[in-house]
């Protein structure tokens, strides 16, 4: 559905015209808040083993509100392709997952934007320039996720050995965006 915006035509007819701007996060006029919602945890990086980027950053922010968790306790009740099943594996922390204004422009076009919101986000991004159909086994294209915190990237496969760096000067901005989330209070109405 196209967000649209009302103009007034000879001062008794409305016509409706295409809103171009589309921000990540659009305040929103009632009490939900417009965040910070996560300013001030304290992330700690860790390294996939395996094609795990979703369930190893899912266990970073279980980490951070104080949580004894692995990766290997999300394998079990995610789907790495059903975002919806990641929220729900967040709940218990007190965090959920709401979308994010995106289309597959590359990672640079957002960053600015997401590092001046401040907060936690996901952001997931393709491998490589995805093709227009799926391969033979029904994959478009491989992808992966990342933890944005304020301004920092915590990579869990970085293509460096330290894997957290400033966001603006992540090596992989370049990619096309799949989507990106705000991590949410749970109970927030915009959560996935």
């Amino acid at each position: 559905m196209e967000s649209m915006s009302r103009t007034h035509v000879n001062g008794d007819v409305e016509r409706w015209t295409p809103d171009t701007s589309a921000p990540l996060w659009s305040p929103d006029e009632s009490s939900e808040g417009d965040g910070p919602f996560f300013h001030e945890l304290d992330l700690e990086h860790a390294h996939q083993v395996g094609p795990t980027c979703v369930p190893t950053t899912l266990a970073i922010l279980a980490r951070a509100t104080g949580a004894d968790v692995r990766p290997e306790d999300f394998m079990c009740v995610i789907n790495s392709q059903a975002p919806h099943t990641w929220s729900e594996a967040l709940a218990p922390y007190g965090m959920q997952l709401a979308y994010c204004n995106t289309d597959h422009r590359r990672l640079e076009y957002y960053i600015d934007e997401l590092v001046e919101l401040d907060d936690l986000f996901l952001v997931c991004f393709y491998s490589y320039d995805p093709p227009s159909d799926p391969d033979f086994t029904g994959r478009l294209c491989t992808s992966h996720i990342v933890t944005m915190h304020r301004d920092r990237i915590y990579d869990t496969a970085p293509p460096c050995a330290r894997g957290v760096c400033s966001a603006r000067d992540y090596g992989r901005n370049h990619r096309q965006t799949k989507r990106i989330f705000r991590v949410v209070p749970v109970g927030h109405p915009r959560m996935v």
